[in-house]
Order: C-alpha cells, then structure tokens, then sequence
C-alpha cells in the first residue's frame, strides 16, 4: 500500500503507518528564494528529526559545532564542501557524512548549489512549571 503524501490511513489498531513524507525531486523546481530548511519532520509522537536543508551556489553554513546531538547528513542534490578543523572534504549527492556530536563543522555549497538531509535524536521539548511546582520537586527525574 502507497500513502500519499498528507494522507493518513485509519488503522483498526490506531497504530502509526509509515508514509512518504518529501520527493526530493521536487526541489529542482524550488526557486532561488527558497533556501534554509525546505522540509522539517513534525509528525506528532516521533523519536527524531528530520530537515532538507538547501544552500544556494556558493552560500555558506559557518563553522559551529553541535554539543549534545550526533547528526547524519545526506547529500540529496547538488554538491559543496564539509569544513572540518582537518580540513576540507568534497561532498557530491549521495555523500553520506556522521557529524559527531561536540566536533566542529561548517558547509559550502559548490557552483551548483546543495541540499541535504539531516536527521538526529529529537531534542525533548521545554517544559513550563510553575515555581511552586519545582520547588515541592514535581517534573524532576527520577532515579
């Protein structure tokens, strides 16, 4: 069975189904505006994340470096440089990168431009108490 995209099947069970979420063929048709993060996962209940990131010819993500989470990146389009500390390192579509969490990196795209895939543990969302509730010890882990 083949769920389109937005459509949702109704389980008997009430289980999730998997289902196409993106196309990456469809960014060719994307515009020069659109740049940044093109597609986010943001389906309810999900245990990661998820982006499809372009950056135009030449465009730059400047060096930073993530301290809690590890990344996946998948070159889905187009081609540009992973800026390491090392040095740098070609990537082209289908380059598959592990970026470490706490190692410093940075992104370039090539004459073409690139877009890439990342995916990584969902960060958990905040949480707002009240000031009496933290104080009585509600909302803390336990051990």
């Amino acid at each position: 069975m083949t769920v389109a995209d937005g459509d949702s099947p109704d389980p008997a069970d009430g289980a999730p189904v998997p289902r196409i979420l993106f196309d990456t063929a469809a960014l060719e048709a994307l515009g020069p505006a659109s740049t940044g993060a093109v597609w986010r996962l943001s389906e309810p209940g999900r245990q990661i994340d998820a982006n499809i990131v372009r950056i135009l010819s030449e465009q730059r993500v400047e060096a930073h470096a993530e301290p809690d989470l590890d990344v996946l990146l998948l070159v889905v389009a187009g081609d540009g440089t992973l800026l390491t500390p090392e040095g740098p390192h070609t990537l082209g579509e289908g380059s598959l990168v592990w970026l470490p969490h706490g190692s410093t990196r940075g992104l370039e795209a090539g004459k073409s431009g690139m877009s890439y895939l990342t995916v990584h543990r969902r960060r958990p969302g905040m949480r707002i108490q009240s000031a009496a509730s933290r104080d009585r010890g509600h909302g803390r882990p336990r051990p």
